[in-house]
């Protein structure tokens, strides 16, 4: 199955059923009461991460997913079915986001988030018989489902992310100390896509380590395979950064990754590193040594610089217990970061009750987010239907303020732009 680490779908919840208008005929009974029942609530689209998920390659050709309808509603009192939840698989640590803006982080087996929620099931007519009202004709329209137009994202969950230049020796290395099993060749992007590994580190501890596709100079700028694959590395608290001891000059190949660390959308260049020179069992030990000072000039201070052969062995051991010794000391450090209080954010939030009245070329418009959603709900042509909907905007002192604006009789009023419905007055 091909990789797919973001795509871009759109989730329809279903809508919910109609509720109906009904009354009892029974033998013998001439004026039976309502029994018109409510219809059934739409399914709601629920994401679950699930560590059997490696990809978003399910959802590559799925631009449209639908949840299931709500059920009308029948005589008898009888509710409408319930549409099924639709539950969806991806990969942990997939993140959920709406217009630039993270909605959600299925960061943890089993975590589950609500995308979409289902349209609520509209009342059949015997949910309005009261003591004034005894054969009420109206039944309302079941809600429409939430729409909702996502981009999945897949950033891995990784402890180490591996990186460097292109045939710097990321893959072989993790061939050679962990269960993953990369495409390795002799020649530059031979990874074109993340590969994960456990690594077991002297029988004690595991490890986690993802093999991150080469990057080259002008990677920020889409040069390459670009630098997208760095959103795998953005959780990794430790970069194992590979510079091939066989490049003319491993200080500028040091330089690139460091510079496109940098350019990235989130700064990964200040991100704890342990630099190793790969390839080193052609070399002449003073020639490693020499490779070794022009890193520890560019190199923060403090960074550890090592040199290693994957094919050989040499330096493998010393640095994997390095790595697990410097992750050690960072969870340490990150436990010790006392979080910092946030502040609250005071925003002016509409109302569900607020509603605007604005005259327009024909009549009048009405706008609102309750009393478009009744709207909605309205079996527009029907007169009991209408009436009902009369009654609410009556209540809600809308009626009041079309008469302050002189509305005269004959005159239509539209609810909600678009158009849901348009009544006369």
């Amino acid at each position: 199955m091909a990789f797919v680490d973001r795509v871009e779908v759109t989730f329809q919840a279903g809508n919910g059923g109609n509720g109906v208008v009904s009354f009892r005929h029974e033998k013998f009974r001439k004026l039976g009461g309502p029994d018109g029942g409510d219809g059934g609530k739409g399914g709601d689209i629920i994401l679950a991460a699930s560590n059997r998920e490696h990809t978003l390659a399910n959802f590559r050709y799925k631009k449209l997913i639908k949840a299931a309808g709500g059920q009308s509603g029948a005589s008898r009192r009888r509710h409408g079915k319930k549409g099924d939840d639709l539950i969806l698989a991806v990969p942990v640590g997939t993140v959920l986001v709406a217009v630039s803006e993270p909605l959600a982080d299925l960061s943890t087996e089993g975590q589950e988030f609500t995308i979409a929620h289902g349209g609520k099931g509209g009342y059949g007519n015997a949910h309005f018989a009261s003591s004034t009202r005894q054969a009420p004709r109206v039944a309302e329209k079941g809600d429409a489902g939430e729409v909702k137009q996502l981009t999945l994202e897949l950033k891995m969950i990784a402890d180490v992310g591996i990186i460097g230049l292109p045939n710097a020796g990321k893959s072989t290395l993790l061939a050679v100390v962990s269960n993953a099993h990369p495409a390795i060749a002799d020649y530059p992007f031979t990874t074109v896509a993340p590969n994960l590994g456990v690594v077991d580190i002297d029988n004690k501890s595991s490890v986690l380590f993802a093999d991150i596709p080469g990057l080259i100079e002008g990677a920020s700028q889409g040069k390459g395979l670009g630098d997208e694959f760095l959103r795998h590395v953005e959780r990794s608290g430790l970069l194992l950064h590979l510079v091939d001891a066989y490049n003319e000059d491993v200080g500028e190949a040091y330089k690139i990754i460091i510079k496109e660390l940098h350019d990235y959308k989130i700064d990964l260049s200040g991100r704890p590193q342990i630099v190793a020179l790969t390839k080193t069992e052609g070399l002449a030990k003073k020639d490693v040594e020499v490779k070794i000072k022009t890193l520890k000039k560019l190199a923060p201070k403090g960074t550890d610089i090592v040199a290693i052969s994957s094919h050989s062995g040499q330096g493998i051991k010393e640095l994997l217990r390095l790595t697990k010794t410097t992750l050690d000391k960072i969870r340490r450090q990150t436990y010790k970061v006392p979080k910092l209080a946030k502040l609250p954010i005071i925003k002016l939030v509409e109302s569900e009750d607020d509603w605007q009245v604005k005259k327009v070329k024909d009549g009048f418009l009405v706008i609102g987010k309750k009393i478009e959603r009744f709207a909605h709900r309205t079996y527009f042509g029907d007169y009991h239907a209408e009436q009902r909907l009369r009654d609410i905007m009556y209540k809600m002192g809308i009626m009041t303020e079309l008469e302050k604006q002189g509305i005269k009789t004959g005159q239509s009023i539209q609810i909600g732009s678009p158009a849901i419905g348009t009544l006369e007055y």
